[in-house]
C-alpha cells in the first residue's frame, strides 16, 4: 500500500535551484525534487556519500499556495585575504508551498518520524533558509494527487485575507509524470535537471525529470462575501492597509 507525506514549506526565504552555475545561483518558483530528496535525507541522517536511490524513486507533487516575491542578494566572500567573485543569489521571499510525497507506507511513516526529529538541520533549499513550523502536516493514505486536492490552502493568514473576496483560489500544481490523472487538463509540461543521482561533493550528479502542471481551486477560509456599496463611486476602507 502507498501513503503520502504532506509537508508545508514556508519561511522568510527559500531557494530551489536547478541550474545554478558559478556566480549566478538562481531559484525555481517551486520546490525541486533534488531539494526535497536532500531534506528527507538530512532528516534521516544520511550523509552526502550515502545512497539516495530509494528517496529519488518517491513520487512528488508540489502546490504553489503562496508564490512570494523574487529576491536577489549580492553575495561577497573572502578566502583568507583574497576576495572571491561577487555572486548573485536568488530567493523566494514570503512564499508557501505544499509538498506531497507518495511512496510505500512503511517508508513514508519512517520519513514522517524523521521530519519531526531530524538528525541534521533542515532547510528550504539552502542552509540560510530555515523552515517555519509546522513542517510536517500529515501522513495519509491514497495518492499524492488526492492529497494535493484535499489539503486546505496553506497560504499565510494575511495573504488569504488579501484574497478575502475570492471564495476559491487557483493554485498551481507541478508533479512527476503519472500523478495528475489523465482526465485532468494539463497546462504545460517541462523538463528539469533536478533528479538527484548522487549528492557526493566529489561526484555530484543529476539527471532530467519531466513534470506536468495544472491548476486546482482551493477554498479560501478567509472568504467574506462582498456587500453592495451604498455609493458605488466612493470606496474608502480605513483598515485596508492592515
Amino acid at each position: 500500500m502507498s501513503a503520502v507525506l504532506v509537508l508545508r514549506l514556508a519561511g522568510p526565504m527559500q531557494s530551489w535551484g536547478s541550474d545554478s552555475r558559478f556566480t549566478r545561483r538562481s531559484t525555481e518558483v517551486f520546490p525541486t525534487k533534488s531539494a526535497l530528496v536532500g531534506l528527507l535525507g538530512a532528516a534521516q541522517g544520511r550523509r552526502r556519500s550515502d545512497p539516495i536511490e530509494d528517496l529519488a524513486e518517491l513520487s512528488v507533487a508540489v502546490r504553489v499556495d503562496q508564490p512570494g516575491q523574487l529576491l536577489r542578494d549580492f553575495h561577497t566572500a573572502h578566502r583568507g585575504e583574497t576576495s572571491m567573485p561577487l555572486s548573485h543569489r536568488f530567493y523566494r521571499a514570503d512564499a508557501a508551498f505544499g509538498a506531497f510525497i507518495e511512496g510505500p507506507d512503511d517508508m513514508i511513516d519512517a520519513l514522517a518520524q524523521a521530519i519531526v526529529r531530524p538528525v541534521f538541520p533542515l532547510y528550504l533549499g539552502r542552509r540560510s533558509c530555515p523552515p517555519t513550523l509546522p513542517l510536517r502536516l500529515a501522513v495519509r493514505e491514497g495518492s499524492a494527487w488526492d492529497a494535493a486536492c484535499e489539503t486546505p490552502w496553506m497560504a499565510s493568514a494575511y495573504y488569504q485575507k488579501k484574497q478575502r473576496h475570492e471564495h476559491f483560489v487557483r493554485t498551481r500544481v507541478v508533479a512527476d509524470l503519472g500523478i495528475i490523472p489523465h482526465e485532468v487538463a494539463k497546462t504545460s509540461q517541462q523538463t528539469l535537471q533536478d533528479m538527484p543521482i548522487s549528492f557526493d561533493s566529489e561526484n555530484r550528479k543529476y539527471t532530467l525529470r519531466t513534470v506536468e502542471e495544472t491548476y486546482i481551486d482551493l477554498e479560501n477560509p478567509q472568504y467574506v462575501e462582498s456587500k453592495p456599496q451604498a455609493h458605488p463611486g466612493f470606496v474608502h476602507d480605513p483598515m485596508e492597509v492592515l
